[in-house]
């Protein structure tokens, strides 16, 4: 950063850092140990959407990587495309190299400006759902707990318990206000 950077108030951008996904499998062992919540073996990546014959070939490359397995395409409402990658909920250190995977290959094919975010899955057992959330652009996680996706009502307190439990696991995103609610993200 230089000095009219400083003066004008601009500060140099986060650079994503996809090895942090790798901290997700020691992050869900707290969660199962301290709150209850286990892995749904449900992960995603999301992008703003992109379509026609690039898109194709990279989804291609991404089910190669994936050992074959095709990634699930899903679109929402906004606007937005998620990969959708399963594993066995036991599986959570092989789901996090395949979100990796996905990632890294949307951002070599040139997708990285247009990457969210990734989401992992977790459930309690009484059914209330967890997504711990990759800011791709922050480099940082954040918990969202749905409540009511209709009322679109959130689980403030089990956020704010689950920040504090994974924060030694985890880069936790320190302003709370970009903790964006995913509502219908696959396998929350």
């Amino acid at each position: 950063m230089g000095l009219l950077d400083a003066l004008f108030g601009r500060s140099k951008q986060v650079q994503p850092n996809l090895d942090a996904l790798f901290a997700l499998p020691t992050a869900a062992l707290t969660l199962e140990a301290s709150a209850q919540m286990h892995p749904s073996g449900v992960g995603a990546v999301c992008f703003r959407q992109a379509e026609g014959g690039p898109f194709a070939r990279l989804k291609a490359d991404v089910t190669t990587l994936l050992g074959g397995s095709e990634p699930e395409e899903v679109h929402d409402a906004y606007g937005y495309t998620w990969l959708v990658v399963k594993r066995q909920p036991e599986q959570m250190s092989e789901l996090c190299t395949d979100l990796h995977a996905v990632n890294s290959t949307l951002e070599e094919a040139g997708f990285g400006p247009s990457l969210l975010c990734t989401t992992i899955g977790l459930r309690s057992e009484d059914g209330r759902g967890l997504a711990l959330v990759y800011l791709y652009k922050r480099g940082t996680f954040y918990p969202f707990a749905p409540l009511d996706a209709q009322r679109q009502d959130r689980d403030n307190a089990l956020e704010l318990q689950v920040r504090a439990l994974v924060g030694g696991d985890l880069p936790i995103e320190p302003d709370v206000t970009r903790w964006f609610p995913v509502w219908g993200a696959p396998g929350v």
